[in-house]
């Protein structure tokens, strides 16, 4: 199978086209060919992949929505990432003679809003009005418009993704120096995914003829923010009761902080798991000890 990438050389994108490549072809869109995986055919531009028959797309790019103050700029650079690349892949898909079978293409459970409560959200729930949820719901129907006819869509809605790198690595260090804890009132949800479980389900994905729509990239059994500097306390061997005060993020982090620190939704992977999908890592505490132990 030839899969086209974008977002290969990224944290989910790289371990995905190292796996990816033991039984496919890959080809990597992006900006640094010298960051594609050894083995991985790199592209600058999708003209360079002239008339090779592309079975199936992986659309992962975009700005890491988490890496600064959420600007106007800072929201435009996020959105253009990701609805400019989807509808650019769009607009080549479109001149291919023959479709991919399957288009996979990125989203987030920010999609579900910034609603409070411990009530379980599927994939059958919706937004709000908040940056992310409009963010989620545009890239989406983007990818809805970019998907040619008879193209299998599935719309990736992931959660935090827990691997060497990423949110994690972030924490790592105050929590490491005994310096970390619950961020505001700690009840807020954390749907969390082992990397090595998001790269599993995105295979999935491409050979499950039955998968399609919204899919929630989430290990089954979310904590809360409160449980989740608990766990990962215990495994560092640290203290983790410091808590970083509600008014301390909106005054570090503004917006971002409040939508992505402050907030937080229950969400279940519902779709994967009714397809039959089986996770390595369920419980926060073994994916944590997988992670840190590498």
């Amino acid at each position: 199978m030839n899969i086209l990438i974008t977002g290969g050389t990224g944290f989910i994108g790289l371990p995905l086209t190292q796996s990816l490549m033991r039984e496919h072809n890959v080809i990597v869109w992006c900006r640094r060919p010298e960051r594609v995986a050894a083995g991985a055919t790199a592209v600058t531009s999708l003209d360079d992949i002239g008339d090779t028959t592309i079975d199936a797309v992986i659309n992962l790019a975009g700005e890491g929505i988490a890496d600064s103050r959420w600007s106007a700029s800072r929201k435009a650079a996020i959105r253009d990432s990701r609805l400019g690349t989807t509808a650019a892949l769009g607009a080549w898909l479109a001149t291919r003679p023959q479709p991919p079978s399957v288009f996979i293409s990125g989203s987030a459970i920010g999609f579900y809003g910034l609603e409070s409560g411990d009530a379980p959200v599927t994939e059958a729930d919706g937004g709000d009005d908040s940056f992310s949820s409009v963010l989620c719901r545009d890239w989406e129907q983007t990818a809805r418009e970019a998907c040619p006819a008879g193209t299998r869509l599935c719309l990736l809605r992931t959660g935090i993704v827990l691997g060497d790198g990423g949110a994690l690595a972030k924490m790592r260090l105050p929590f490491s120096l005994g310096l970390g804890g619950p961020v505001g009132s700690g009840a807020q949800w954390m749907p969390w995914i082992h990397l090595d479980d998001i790269v599993s389900l995105i295979q999935f994905l491409l050979d499950d003829e039955r998968a399609s729509g919204p899919i929630n990239a989430t290990a089954p059994k979310p904590v809360s923010n409160r449980e989740f500097a608990a766990a990962l306390g215990r495994v560092l061997k640290r203290p983790a009761f410091l808590p970083m005060p509600a008014f301390a993020v909106k005054a570090l982090f503004g917006q971002m902080g409040d939508e992505l620190l402050l907030r937080g939704r229950k969400v279940l992977p519902a779709t994967a798991t009714a397809l039959g999908f089986n996770f390595a890592f369920e419980t926060l505490e073994a994916a944590l000890q997988d992670v840190l132990r590498r």
